[in-house]
């Protein structure tokens, strides 16, 4: 109940995880889902805060890092007694399947998939990482969000969607982003954009795909070719789709992707 667990898909195929970014829910998965539920054990989660979860479970201090929210992902694979499974993450979420992979050794998480992914959204200089946002940068964005998340929403949503041929995903993720409260909003992205787990990629070493679209303005072109030689066992492929949310924009070609990675070697 606290995560809104939902599973599909036949009980003894092999399954997937699926962990959604900041300002969305387990809908963001909703339209790729019918190329896996034939095949696959899927099981779909809520981070606490966010969509169906259980709300008295959400406090400030204690979801103030990001391995809080990992310890409830893993939590949920521990109950659900889950083995051999695929994680899938979605911009922070995938900073949360990389820190459940590392702290998992092999035993539990076979595979990762990383759709959008940066493992530090914030540059930096004293080593020449450039995760794309200075802090000015991300100072700016917590005093939009602490001023006015609706306003900061409406304006960033298009920003974030790139999709200018299709406005109606604008409207798509102006919604999810509505579905979160502002207090949520407000720490969760300080949460996402501060954490840092590039200390943690060569620690990963099942089997990584690495879905980098094109002109995302969140994760820049050059973060997945990071990932990709961090990473000890991965596979990098660009997507033709644009902007940081091709689960959505582009399913189909998001779905062929995550598929052609799971084929039996």
């Amino acid at each position: 109940m606290r995560n809104n667990v939902q599973v599909c898909g036949p009980e003894d195929g092999p399954v997937l995880v699926f962990a959604h970014g900041f300002g969305t829910d387990q809908s963001m998965w909703g339209k790729i889902l019918h190329w896996f539920t034939d095949h696959y054990r899927v099981v779909l989660l809520d981070h606490v805060g966010s969509g169906g979860s259980d709300p008295s479970a959400y406090d400030s201090a204690a979801y103030s890092t990001l391995g809080a929210y990992v310890d409830d992902l893993v939590e949920v694979c521990d109950e659900l007694d889950l083995q051999d499974v695929t994680l899938i993450g979605h911009s922070v979420g995938s900073m949360m399947a990389v820190s459940a992979a590392a702290r998992d050794a092999g035993r539990r998480f076979g595979r990762l998939v990383l759709l959008t992914a940066s493992p530090s959204y914030l540059d930096h200089p004293e080593d020449g990482y450039v995760g794309g946002f200075t802090r000015q940068d991300l100072d700016d964005v917590f005093e939009s969000l602490d001023a006015n998340y609706v306003v900061w929403a409406e304006s960033m949503a298009p920003v974030y969607m790139n999709t200018p041929h299709a406005p109606e995903l604008d409207h798509e993720i102006q919604g999810s982003f509505g579905r979160i409260s502002p207090r949520v909003a407000r720490d969760f992205a300080r949460v996402a954009f501060l954490s840092d787990v590039r200390n943690l990629l060569g620690q990963v070493t099942v089997p990584v795909l690495v879905l980098q679209s094109t002109d995302d303005v969140v994760t820049p072109d050059h973060v997945g070719t990071y990932l990709h030689n961090e990473l000890p066992n991965s596979t990098l492929v660009r997507l033709a789709a644009t902007g940081h949310f091709p689960q959505s924009s582009a399913p189909e070609e998001t779905s062929a992707a995550i598929l052609d990675f799971l084929k039996p070697a």
